[in-house]
């Protein structure tokens, strides 16, 4: 799944981009702000920039002449997005090193050819359509060789995932996780014909058994969603991300595996919402130290829609209310929810 950071000033754009570009099937960060964008490819590599010409502070050209001086980043494919009035600015951008540029206004079809064709001479589009997929916040889906696969069974895709997040399992093992109210005669049956199905949806090869020990083909190697959330939920745990990128990770999470009622999945969704309550505390103390009062609102709002005893977030939404003069800092002192009202 090929990296794309989208730097644009304008929110309508920025979120009109992220949109196309995600239902495209590409992995998007965003950021308003190019200084908070350089910041935030100190821990996120992408596989391309897409940024807009005009913005406060730091012009998309001065911002690819930072990216061009850095020497890591000196070879990063860039794209600026630009009007009819930046042509001039355009030409200068392509003479710093920009390698293409896309006038505004576009339509989907107009951003999605630029950047597959730019992905394509930067030999990233092949990588991209064998790799396979798995999605397992707030969905449950496996992508491979460009395709949505089609399971044969939904306890094969849940076998799937199961394998996924442990590696390398016994039949028993599986067999107790995926039903556990079955006795042992008949999980074990159930755990072999649910294993059938999985390699008739994916292959004959997509599992492979060694002393009676399962695991998916090591060929497979899918990009598992809940890994990179909790990889860089590590790294915002190390405080290495900035703001925007820590939005970008809480927008992330989602139930985990909707539909699926094993206690092994259970326990997943368990993990997760820690990760995603221990991920809106640190969001919410950055937007607080930002002077980014609203943010930090919405944040603690966030963290009570999962945890509605949290004192600490009641307490922060209270006060962050409060700061920006805001009505509803004494129904959140009085531990009134009212979540069917936007922040806004």
């Amino acid at each position: 799944m090929p990296r794309i950071l989208v730097v644009d000033d304008d929110a309508a754009i920025l979120k009109l981009v992220s949109v196309i570009l995600s239902r495209a099937g590409h992995e998007v960060r965003t950021s308003t702000h190019p200084v908070e964008a350089l910041d935030l490819l100190k821990v996120f590599t992408p596989d391309l920039v897409i940024s807009d010409v005009v913005m406060p502070y730091m012009t998309g050209l001065e911002f690819l002449e930072k990216i061009r001086a850095n020497e890591q980043m000196a070879s990063l494919p860039f794209m600026l997005l630009s009007s009819h009035a930046e042509r001039g600015d355009v030409r200068r951008g392509m003479n710093l090193g920009a390698d293409d540029y896309l006038p505004k206004p576009f339509t989907p079809q107009d951003l999605t050819g630029a950047i597959d064709a730019r992905l394509r001479r930067a030999g990233l589009n092949q990588q991209t359509e064998n790799q396979m997929q798995a999605k397992g916040l707030g969905t449950a889906q496996v992508i491979w060789k460009g395709s949505t696969v089609t399971w044969v069974s939904r306890k094969a895709l849940e076998l799937f995932f199961y394998l996924l997040e442990h590696k390398e399992v016994t039949s028993w093992e599986a067999a107790e996780a995926l039903w556990p109210e079955k006795d042992e005669a008949r999980a074990s049956s159930l755990f072999h014909t649910t294993l059938h199905r999985l390699r008739r949806s994916l292959s004959n090869e997509a599992v492979v058994s060694t002393n009676r020990r399962y695991a998916l083909a090591s060929d497979l190697n899918p990009e598992y969603d809940v890994q990179r959330f909790e990889l860089l939920a590590a790294q915002a745990e190390q405080g290495s991300l900035g703001l925007e990128e820590l939005r970008e990770l809480v927008a992330q999470y989602g139930n985990y595996l909707p539909g699926t009622d094993s206690p092994w999945a259970d326990d997943v969704r368990a993990r997760l919402e820690q990760k995603q309550l221990a991920l809106l505390g640190i969001a919410a103390r950055a937007a607080t130290a930002a002077g980014r009062d609203r943010d930090a609102a919405q944040f603690h709002q966030r963290a009570l829609a999962i945890d509605p005893m949290s004192e600490h977030d009641w307490q922060g939404l209270a006060k962050a209310l409060d700061t920006i003069g805001d009505p509803r800092a004494r129904l959140a002192a009085q531990r009134e929810a009212w979540w069917a009202v936007d922040l806004d």
